[in-house]
Order: structure tokens, then C-alpha cells, then sequence
């Protein structure tokens, strides 16, 4: 199996350390990325890290994941309330998803505690903070080392 893993990002994230750092943490998305690296690193893991706030383009690295990847770490951000497109596109990736989000999603508002995405992630981590991702990526590397047996 592939130790690729695609990391994506949705909506606003880029804004992420500047965007209600009461709520997000003053991390960038800079930050994550690198820390994300060096960790993928030490777990033997090859790491795409990408960020758009166009949900066609998170469906296509999806698409493209489905080729390549051996896992997807995904905070799809407001996606994860209303994009069946993405939830689709996950559905048609045969390897480990985990969902991230940076906030404790079911403390902040009612429209917040559904997530699309969650119904075929293979785990769900939410506030944690950025640590979040690093969660994400050894809970990862572990499901595919378990594929791969």
C-alpha cells in the first residue's frame, strides 16, 4: 500500500492564526504544515498538504487521492455540514479517512454538530486544536499499517 497521504483543508483555513484566534488557536496554516511534515517524516509517511476554499478542487485531490494514497487526513471546514459532492468523492476512495477540526465542533452552534463527512471517515478528531492533525496523521499510519497486514 502507498504511504501517501493527501491532507486537505477547506474553507478559510488559509486564514487560520489570523481568522477568530479565540476559537482557531495563532497557529497558521504555515505552522501545521510543517509540524504535519516532520512528523510524516518519523512515521515513514509521503505527504501532499493542500487548502482551497473551492469545494470542486477538494473533490478533485479526492479523485486524485483515489490513484496514489494509501490514506486522507481531511478537515473539509464548512464543508463538512453541507457537501454530499465531497462526501461522494470520499465514498469512492478505498483506503482510511480521518476527519479533523480544530474546534469542538459540538460546543459551538447547532448547524455545526452534523457533518456529512463523518458518516464514511474511519475516525472523527475535533477539538484538539492544530494537534489535532498530528492525532490524525499517527491514527493514520496506524490503519495502514493494519491495511497492509
Amino acid at each position: 500500500m502507498s504511504r501517501l497521504v493527501f491532507l486537505l483543508n477547506g474553507p478559510n483555513l488559509n486564514l487560520l492564526g489570523k481568522r477568530q484566534p479565540h476559537i482557531y488557536g495563532h497557529e497558521t496554516l504555515a505552522d501545521v504544515e510543517r509540524d504535519c511534515r516532520a512528523l510524516a517524516t518519523e512515521l515513514g509517511l509521503e505527504l501532499r498538504f493542500h487548502q482551497s476554499n473551492r469545494e470542486y478542487e477538494i473533490v478533485d485531490w479526492i479523485h486524485e487521492a483515489r490513484e496514489s494514497a494509501g490514506g486522507i487526513v481531511i478537515n473539509p471546514a464548512a464543508f463538512t455540514h453541507y457537501s454530499v459532492a465531497i462526501l461522494d468523492a470520499l465514498n469512492a476512495f478505498d483506503h482510511p479517512v480521518i476527519e479533523v477540526h480544530i474546534s469542538n465542533v459540538h460546543k459551538r452552534e447547532e448547524f455545526r454538530h452534523h457533518s456529512f463527512v463523518s458518516t464514511r471517515a474511519d475516525g472523527v478528531i475535533a477539538g484538539f486544536g492544530t494537534q489535532g492533525y498530528l492525532l490524525a496523521l499517527r491514527r493514520l499510519a496506524r490503519l495502514m499499517d493494519e491495511k497492509a497486514t
